[in-house]
């Protein structure tokens, strides 16, 4: 399964982002990932297919092997607001799962994905099997609250374009974890988000998006193609984050 591997050099976390963590499936021993492979079943999912609904009854988890997907959840008035991406090596749906309640939100593939599907039931065996991945669980849950909370600090205190290149930087990190940096230290994100997409996660129109890609690219930071992005020099594109002097 992607995502167990551990790199070093320019994917390691800039000064003021959360050191990066192991996915879920990479935190688990050979041996637990054996176990859970045997009570769950592959399945593949085609671009834009939704992997869970929000406000379904929770049945099953899923962990994804290949592939990137986003999370969204519908406003009052019919808006698809994007909340995060999940990718490689991630567990979803865990916390519906494990409190018993709807879904709260909407998971959607950005690129075809491989995963492995586990009933709600057989998932608990498993972990009563396994307490100690328990807290596994239970981090993974936790350090998405602190991203969030982290998210809305940064949306208050920043500018657009500050809270873009925030929002890259984090992406960047994240695929980093999946692929490796290029030989000059440039990183390709790896979720294929939209302008669209990107401004409904930092609450911005796409117009402000474009505006603010102009401005990454101006400063050297990033360059662009279709729904393609690339992070030239990550330590500066954090310090801009942080209206620090990125030279």
């Amino acid at each position: 399964m992607a995502g167990t591997s551990k790199r070093d050099g320019p994917a390691r976390a800039s000064a003021g982002a959360p050191a990066p963590r192991p996915g879920f499936w990479a935190s688990l021993g050979s041996g637990q990932q054996t176990a859970l492979r045997s009570v769950g079943r592959p399945r593949n999912y085609p671009v834009k297919a939704p992997l869970v609904y929000q406000g379904d009854e929770s049945d099953h988890v899923i962990i994804i092997e290949r592939g990137w997907a986003k999370v969204t959840s519908a406003t009052e008035d019919g808006h698809d607001v994007v909340l995060a991406v999940r990718g490689p090596g991630d567990l979803l749906a865990e916390s519906a799962v494990l409190a018993g309640r709807t879904r709260s939100a909407t998971i959607t593939a950005l690129s075809p994905i491989r995963a492995l599907v586990v009933p709600a039931a057989r998932f608990t065996g498993f972990l009563d099997a396994h307490p100690e991945v328990w807290m596994l669980v239970t981090g993974t849950f936790v350090q998405r609250l602190d991203d969030s909370d982290r998210r809305l600090r940064a949306h208050v205190t920043s500018r657009g374009t500050q809270r873009l290149a925030s929002l890259l930087a984090d992406l960047a990190e994240l695929s980093a974890q999946h692929a490796p940096p290029a030989a000059d230290g440039s990183i390709d994100i790896g979720p294929p988000l939209s302008q669209e997409e990107l401004g409904s996660w930092m609450d911005a129109s796409r117009e402000t998006v474009a505006r603010a890609l102009n401005g990454l690219r101006r400063e050297g930071l990033i360059r662009t193609g279709w729904r393609r992005i690339t992070v030239v020099d990550l330590p500066r594109l954090r310090a801009f984050a942080q209206d620090r002097d990125p030279a």
